[in-house]
């Protein structure tokens, strides 16, 4: 459910209504914790968003750059609370180039590990080859 405009959230609030975070209590603890900046400042969950304000999100490797489209108060369907902010180009390409990046390590390193499990011979020529 939509807030009017010129009303005015908790920001741990509204990062749980727009789903980035699954529960209030995660987002308040993201908040306090340094993972959430507002307008490139530190805040409090206590701290009221308005539309317009441009809100730096870092969950888990991921950061996301959004600007406060909407408000709202209760969590809604998702395709309610996408309606709430709008992603920056940069933050888009930047998760794009990281994503792309992670998967590249991950082919790199998975052709340094074995294409399957040691069988019986095989753990016998690794045991032989430790205890020399």
């Amino acid at each position: 459910m939509a807030a009017d405009t010129n009303t005015k959230v908790r920001i741990d609030k509204w990062l749980w209504a727009a789903r980035f975070f699954k529960t209030r209590s995660m987002a308040a603890k993201a908040v306090s914790g340094g993972k959430v900046h507002l307008d490139q400042a530190r805040v409090k969950a206590s701290r009221l968003v308005t539309v317009g304000d441009r809100l730096h999100i870092r969950r888990h490797d991921v950061e996301f750059v959004v600007d406060v489209v909407g408000l709202a108060v209760k969590r809604g369907p998702a395709t309610t609370a996408q309606a709430l902010y709008e992603e920056t180009k940069e933050s888009i390409a930047d998760r794009d180039k990281m994503r792309a990046e992670q998967k590249a390590e991950r082919l790199v390193s998975g052709q340094m590990k074995p294409p399957k499990r040691p069988g019986k011979r095989d753990r016998r020529l690794i045991k032989k080859f430790i205890r020399k």
